[in-house]
């Protein structure tokens, strides 16, 4: 485990040398402020209408916006999800093509490291900086909480938003696993983030072709889907199911990861 951290505090090291890590934080915290300050301003907005009709008199899907968690942080971490859709690809790519692209990665395959330890040094430091990436958004949250506490209590549901954050950085460390996984089979980083991409976008949207189909491939898809395993979890309940689901899939990459790079070795 040792060996594992010190490649992991390498991978870090490099990360935050150069200034693709940097562009990416950018963006995240471009990307996500954006769209918290438009959904403040229609949280905003709906209550402003609400003072004036009252809450009958508005849709029914209008009901989320009686309250700042609902309202504004759990439709973020929604938007989040999406955004990390993007982001991790562009995170992950680097891992272990570049080392390809670079031709250290055969150095590394002679020295006597297992390829256990290379994968999970890998992973863990793909972790700390999807994590770092991640951590910007909860800044938001904070904010609110801040500036929009008062007398009558709390101004968010502290539970309920950090279910939700937990399941942002669940759905982080599943994209890095999978990004891992595709970026030890290319040298070529432009290409792992297309094929990880290309990967986590329709396991994502299965739910919604799963609409399309008839019982019991409707269930099946739907549970397979990533969007359903993660609805639970934003809205702030917790489920065993969806813990287990993400785990089996970590796990399942990594040891993918494992058995190219092993693979690679003996070539």
């Amino acid at each position: 485990m040792r060996t594992a951290l010190a490649i992991a505090r390498k991978e870090l090291a490099v990360a935050f040398t150069t200034p693709w890590a940097y562009v990416v934080f950018t963006a995240m915290a471009a990307l996500s402020s954006f769209f918290f300050v438009s959904l403040l301003e229609q949280f905003q907005q709906v209550q402003a209408l609400a003072r004036e009709h009252g809450w009958s008199k508005l849709p029914p899907d209008s009901v989320v916006y009686r309250n700042l968690t609902d309202g504004v942080v759990v439709q973020l971490w929604g938007v989040v999800l999406i955004i990390t859709l993007f982001v991790a690809p562009f995170l992950s790519m680097r891992l272990f093509a570049e080392e390809k692209r670079q031709k250290t990665f055969a150095l590394l395959l002679t020295t006597p490291v297992r390829p256990v330890d290379i994968v999970l040094g890998k992973y863990l430091g793909g972790l700390g900086l999807i994590f770092v990436t991640l951590g910007l958004t909860l800044v938001f949250p904070l904010l609110l909480s801040v500036v929009g506490s008062s007398a009558s209590g709390p101004a968010l549901e502290w539970p309920t938003v950090l279910l939700g954050y937990g399941a942002v950085l669940l759905w982080g460390a599943t994209c890095m696993a999978v990004g891992l996984f595709i970026s030890a089979l290319t040298e070529s980083q432009m290409l792992a983030a297309f094929l990880t991409f290309t990967v986590l976008l329709p396991w994502m949207l299965l739910r919604a072709v799963a609409q399309s189909t008839e019982e019991p491939l409707r269930s099946f898809l739907s549970y397979l889907s990533f969007d359903t395993q993660l609805q639970g979890m934003i809205q702030g309940v917790l489920e065993v199911q969806a813990l287990v689901f993400f785990a089996s899939v970590i796990l399942f990459s990594l040891l993918l990861t494992h058995r190219a790079v092993e693979a690679q070795r003996y070539a």
